[in-house]
């Protein structure tokens, strides 16, 4: 049996972009399996119209699989994915109405960026007035319009990736799917691209599927995010609630928490004797923890201390601290710890 996750119906109104969501009804759902030598996806999920669903996971958890399933890139060994009722399993990728931005862009070399992005809709046969509204509308928000005449090889990453993410999106495809659409480009263009692309979504409002291995991304483009491990779904729901509870060790390990205590930790800090994870706003300075300064790491604006407290090694950050070597006292609010499973 596969394991369901479910969505509903996006409320307006002020909060994180894209938005607070609660969802009913679903646009995408999608019950599929894929075996290959050494491994086995097997993945249920719902998507709602305008959502964007983040695949996260380590490599070879199987999100590019996935993605390349509901493309119709792959077939399934057993499944379905559907789309507004219709069953898109039997067709080929051409006949889906998917939007689909590879890593590594896939343009054309010898067309220019005009035609780039024209090219959907010259495949679909768009009447010729409406074909060039739509590729100026997009040239326009890509900030592309005096490129438009170049080709590819004539532009740099950044440049190249708004053009695929125009030429996916000129057709007003139904189901976008963005496969580590980041991934090929060095940090400061993905920091400058990542509040574009953002910003592109929401505008556009298409149901999106996103493939990435980078929290960071997931969490500021997605509505809801699906952690995959191995094949599996490991939990799904809204980036706050994934980051601030995970279901496991290896969830929080995943997502860059730092303070994981053993059952055995747990106990030595006064907890259940089970597996902890102490959020940030679990430690504070000052308190009846005495510790020692193990470890101080300069950030700029603030510092990270490792302080060894007894057996537990526990990590803070705070706006300035003592050198290392130096005795720190520790305050822990116990209603802040998160049991984990495993």
């Amino acid at each position: 049996m596969l394991a369901q996750a479910g969505v509903g119906t996006p409320v307006k109104g002020p909060g994180r972009f894209p938005g607070p969501f609660r969802f009913n009804g679903r646009v995408l759902e999608l019950s599929l399996e894929k075996a290959f030598p050494g491994f086995r996806l097997s993945v249920a999920l719902s998507v709602a119209e305008g959502e964007t669903l983040a695949l996260l996971g380590p490599s070879g958890s199987g999100k590019s699989t996935l993605l390349r399933l509901v493309a119709g890139l792959l077939k399934p060994d057993r499944g379905f994915v559907r789309f507004l009722g219709e069953d898109l399993t039997p067709l080929p990728p051409e006949r889906r109405k998917v939007g689909f931005l590879f890593q590594d862009y896939a343009l054309f070399p010898h067309l220019t960026v005009e035609e780039n992005v024209a090219f959907g809709l010259v495949e679909a046969r768009w009447p010729r007035e409406a074909r060039e509204g739509r590729v100026r509308e997009l040239l326009k928000r890509m900030e592309l319009t005096p490129l438009a005449r170049k080709r590819p090889q004539e532009l740099s990453g950044g440049e190249q990736q708004r053009v695929a993410l125009a030429r996916a999106l000129a057709p007003r495809p139904r189901l976008l799917l963005l496969d580590e659409p980041l991934g090929a480009l060095d940090l400061r263009l993905r920091e400058e691209l990542l509040f574009f692309l953002r910003r592109t979504l929401k505008e556009e409002g298409v149901t999106t599927l996103l493939v990435t291995h980078d929290q960071g991304e997931a969490f500021l483009l997605a509505h809801r995010v699906a952690l995959l491990r191995e094949g599996r779904l490991v939990q799904v729901g809204r980036p706050e609630e994934v980051y601030a509870r995970p279901k496991d060790t290896w969830t929080a390990r995943f997502l860059g928490h730092k303070n994981l205590l053993s059952p055995k930790e747990s106990e030595a800090l006064g907890l259940p004797p089970k597996a902890h994870l102490l959020p940030p706003k679990a430690l504070a300075l000052g308190g009846s923890l005495e510790g020692v300064v193990e470890e101080r790491l300069f950030f700029g604006p603030r510092v990270g201390l490792w302080v060894r407290v007894g057996g537990v090694r526990l990590y803070l950050e705070a706006p300035e601290g003592p050198e290392e070597g130096a005795p720190l006292a520790l305050r822990l609010d116990p209603a802040q710890a998160v049991p984990l499973e495993g």
